[in-house]
């Protein structure tokens, strides 16, 4: 790939709501995804039951979203790491966010492409642990419109990032931030729990490597954090389905029975802060943590746009673009 000619840098996410009145819209479109999640009764019928589904989800998550604010900051926190990152690539990188259930989407993003001459792009999913509910419904999403609405792009996809060290050293720097929180006579004895997104465990079943990479990711956090004792467990489950274990509400259930008393929470599979860092893990969590005897309870920062992580992203794609 050659930087002489103007280069988009893609942003891949999931997207939120940006205000209350859209949540369901936002929801009947993440629910209308066969490649996330497979309602029952067939294609034919996805969509209908996503219409239902949606409306009467909307209410209960309608007061999650007011919690923190009327909108999901993920938006706002995604472009702020696609302008960090391009920055950081120099040359003619220009930065676009593209969301999978919200705007901006696909086909808005193809037309700002076209509309700025621009024929190649660098396209990096920000799920770093891969599974085709995520990252392959996105680049599913990215490559049909492109290949729809755009032909003559050229573009390069990075897709997973697991194990790559500027990620794992930005993670580990947040945990480590995180565990000034507790004063130092205790801080030997807390207890680090890292909460991935679950996922249902038929995606596990079938052989997607989302669970492995994120043991993998934690394994390495922690090399670099030190001797603490930590597990990993999966939230934001819901619904009548097999779900990843151990569920993090479970887990922290179990770490109050064995008398924990100071706890570190660490969001392993967002890079950036939205409604299950704000107000499931700050909120929900917390509340029920203190409710089985865990006293001190602190969750480490998020990604966000620190500069160790926007740097190790622009590393990613200058090793991976060879650029």
């Amino acid at each position: 790939m050659s930087l002489e000619q103007p280069t988009a840098l893609i942003l891949l996410n999931m997207g939120g709501p940006d205000s209350l009145e859209t949540i369901e819209p936002f929801l009947y479109n993440l629910f209308s995804d066969r490649e996330l999640i497979q309602l029952p009764m067939g294609a034919l019928l996805q969509k209908p039951f996503a219409k239902l589904i949606s409306h009467f989800r909307s209410k209960k998550v309608r007061e999650s979203y007011k919690y923190i604010g009327g909108r999901s900051p993920l938006l706002a926190w995604t472009r702020k790491q696609a302008v960090g990152i391009a920055e950081r690539l120099g040359g003619h990188i220009q930065p676009f966010v593209l969301m999978r259930y919200w705007q901006p989407r696909a086909a808005e993003v193809m037309t700002q492409l076209k509309k700025a001459g621009i024929r190649q792009a660098i396209v990096l999913s920000m799920y770093p642990h891969y599974t085709g509910a995520t990252t392959g419904s996105s680049i599913n999403d990215f490559e049909q419109h492109a290949e729809k609405l755009y032909p003559e792009l050229s573009y390069q996809v990075i897709d997973q990032w697991y194990d790559w060290p500027g990620y794992v050293t930005a993670l580990a720097s947040r945990v480590e931030e995180g565990l000034d929180n507790f004063h130092e006579l205790m801080r030997d004895d807390v207890r680090i729990l890292f909460s991935a997104h679950a996922l249902p465990q038929k995606f596990i079943d079938r052989g997607d490597p989302y669970q492995q990479q994120v043991e993998t990711t934690a394994r390495l956090v922690m090399e670099r954090v030190g001797n603490y004792r930590w597990s990993i467990a999966y939230q934001s489950r819901s619904g009548p389905v097999k779900w990843m274990t151990p569920g993090t509400d479970l887990e922290l259930i179990r770490l109050g029975a064995e008398d924990v008393k100071s706890l570190l929470m660490v969001p392993i599979s967002f890079v950036s802060d939205h409604i299950e860092t704000l107000e499931e893990i700050d909120l929900q969590y917390r509340m029920l943590a203190e409710q089985h005897g865990i006293a001190h309870f602190f969750r480490a920062p998020s990604l966000n746009d620190h500069p160790d992580f926007l740097e190790g992203m622009a590393g990613l794609v200058r090793e991976r673009c060879q650029i």
